[in-house]
């Protein structure tokens, strides 16, 4: 995958220009929404319906119908770690009606590791940021292991088998690098989505879990956090007060982030930078609304992982993942 910024970003700052000032003026919702959007907003999500995209994104939308008066459409695409999503989304029309929301981390990891012909910037946008959150490793509330440790310890002995959304995931890069940096052998199996990755936790089919750490916080007391790959634990409360993984095992391993993001095509953005300035605002206003933090919790997600990002934040983080997922493509592909 090639990576690139907006090649006319120039162009499009200019030609919003315009379109800013007016909504500074408070003329640009009466100007803008004559025409857009005159039909439903169609959201791809590339992963299935249940899961963690489904839910971040349908807590998302019930506030944002508040300033972008529309109905919402899902589609869910899950397959190939993301890649079905992501190739039916640029099939559809660039027209910003068609949205898609993003997993970041893994994403950019699968357009980076897959011979997918999406470029980032070239092809497709991020044009915020809503949340971002670590990853961890878990298991579920059966399990022998009660500490990390142990499970490392274990993993020294046989191959210790690690559920996993898909393979090019921030939690695979995590457990991977675990297991190079301590000797451990963590066998990772792909289940295709958070849910039955959850599950295979909990009913004790595989020995742990690695995914972000919204997903074990959601199962309450079904889920044992074991570690965090994070410099600190910022929802101890909700976490049994877990440690990093660092902190436990002295490692140095690297931060372990992944974001939803809202993307658009950068057709889009060129051939109809209004509506997508429409988008960002709206967005933005989403994003500032005391709502928006309530209905975060009703989907049992902890307040502190939202963290509002423009569009010059939301592709530097995808830049960085990119060059994340080079630094450990090796592991990724089994090199």
């Amino acid at each position: 995958m090639k990576f690139t910024t907006n090649p006319s970003r120039r162009k499009f700052l200019a030609s919003t220009a315009a379109g800013a000032a007016a909504l500074s003026l408070g003329l640009g919702r009466s100007a803008f929404a004559q025409e857009f959007p005159a039909g439903n907003m169609e959201i791809t999500i590339p992963t299935g319906e249940g899961g963690g995209a489904d839910r971040d994104s349908r807590a998302f939308v019930q506030v944002w119908n508040k300033y972008l008066k529309t109905n919402f459409e899902f589609g869910y695409y899950p397959g190939a770690a993301g890649q079905v999503g992501y190739e039916f989304f640029m099939q559809k029309e660039p027209n910003a009606y068609n949205l898609l929301f993003s997993n970041l981390g893994p994403e950019v990891i699968m357009l980076t590791l897959q011979n997918v012909g999406i470029d980032i910037g070239k092809d497709l946008v991020y044009i915020r940021r809503t949340s971002t959150e670590p990853m961890a490793v878990w298991v579920g509330p059966d399990s022998p292991f009660e500490s990390l440790e142990q499970l490392v310890e274990e993993g020294k002995k046989r191959p210790v088998s690690i559920s996993v959304s898909r393979l090019p995931h921030p939690a695979s890069i995590g457990m991977l690098a675990l297991g190079e940096a301590t000797g451990a052998q963590f066998n990772l199996i792909p289940f295709g989505g958070g849910n039955p990755t959850a599950m295979a936790a909990i009913t004790g089919e595989v020995d742990a879990s690695a995914l972000p750490l919204a997903n074990p916080i959601a199962l309450g007391d079904q889920a044992r956090v074991l570690g965090i790959f994070a410099n600190e634990n910022t929802v101890p409360k909700v976490t049994g007060n877990a440690p990093t993984v660092n902190g436990a095992l002295g490692t140095d391993l690297p931060e372990l982030f992944s974001s939803r993001a809202w993307a658009v095509h950068a057709a889009a953005v060129e051939q109809y930078p209004e509506r997508v300035e429409l988008l960002k605002s709206t967005i933005d206003q989403t994003m500032a609304d005391p709502a928006y933090v309530e209905a975060v919790k009703a989907a049992g997600v902890p307040p502190e992982f939202i963290t509002p990002g423009d569009q010059e934040t939301a592709m530097a983080e995808a830049a960085k993942t990119r060059e994340l997922a080079e630094r450990y493509r090796d592991l990724l592909t089994g090199n």
